[in-house]
């Protein structure tokens, strides 16, 4: 039954993969639906400058010429969302590796008054990680490392351009758990949950990510980095400012780092039955009552 279930989700994947690539074909056929610009009711802010040949050389300084992309074809994909709801018209992607890199970027953007957009998996469903005019589009796919792992806490220290499914895989050979599981997790990353305050399978169970994330490292608009990776659990030195960038999707921030607050994976659970509850019912009359107007057999 497991092998079934394995194999149902790796052709899953699949299957939507090679959807989305027909989809994104322009010979999809009549069911193609018409992709529309977000930029149809709303006008481009001419205080923005525009991406030029100098700003490309600048980018490729910082990050080497392979992780500046700016050929058309291979920024189609990165353009559109989804849902194929919305398109943006970024000339730019840049794939940073490391914190510093992102500074760097943010504080020649800010001082060039050039605006950007984060992009993760681009699994979202509401347009949020593709650009609205030519915004540079940042992408944190490169930044995909595990930093540490403490078994005795249960914390997971990880890069945001995690992939969501790979941590899951790496805390089930330690014995631990992730308190989110999405449908797209084998391509949404961690850093994209966090900033959308993602919900999924676990958060009746383990909660928000408000009370699973311990620490952040965020990068600001004109570069500041802000190191917020704690690791206690209750922390009264101050202003819990992590809880600003949780469901908090906006250009005005990017989550670079995650501490993580995980759960032992369950062997089982335990169930109040009939016949517990009624010796409390008999011998506890003043205490305790049925919460049930019925007899119920559990």
């Amino acid at each position: 039954m497991e092998k079934w279930r394995a194999t149902s989700r790796h052709l899953l994947r699949h299957f939507s993969k090679d959807l989305f690539d027909r989809r994104m074909s322009p010979s999809y056929g009549t069911f193609n639906r018409q992709l529309s610009s977000v930029a149809t009711t709303i006008q481009r802010n001419p205080l923005f400058s525009s991406i030029n040949s100098d700003d490309i050389s600048h980018f490729k300084e910082i990050l080497g010429e392979k992780n500046v992309i700016h050929d058309e074809e291979k920024l189609v994909t990165a353009n559109t969302d989804w849902m194929r709801k919305y398109r943006g018209s970024s000339k730019l992607m840049l794939q940073p590796r490391s914190t510093e890199e992102v500074s760097q970027i943010l504080k020649y953007c800010n001082s060039r008054c050039l605006a950007v957009v984060p992009q993760g998996g681009n699994t979202g469903l509401v347009g949020g990680s593709v650009p609205v005019f030519d915004e540079v589009i940042i992408n944190t796919s490169s930044m995909s490392k595990i930093v540490s792992f403490d078994k005795v806490s249960g914390i997971l220290v990880c890069e945001a351009g995690c992939i969501l499914e790979n941590l899951v895989s790496f805390l089930d050979n330690q014995g631990f758990i992730m308190p989110l599981d999405l449908g797209a997790k084998g391509s949404c990353q961690i850093g994209g949950n966090v900033s959308t305050n993602a919900g999924g399978l676990r958060l009746v169970r383990y909660g928000s990510l408000h009370g699973n994330v311990l620490g952040l490292e965020v990068v600001l608009a004109n570069g500041t980095v802000l190191d917020m990776l704690r690791t206690l659990r209750k922390d009264n030195t101050g202003y819990d400012l992590k809880h600003l960038f949780i469901d908090y999707s906006s250009c005005q921030k990017l989550l670079l780092a995650a501490k993580r607050k995980l759960g032992e994976i369950l062997s089982a659970f335990e169930f109040l039955d009939t016949q517990a509850l009624d010796l409390i019912s008999r011998n506890l009359p003043a205490c305790a009552t049925s919460p049930f107007p019925i007899n119920v057999a559990f």
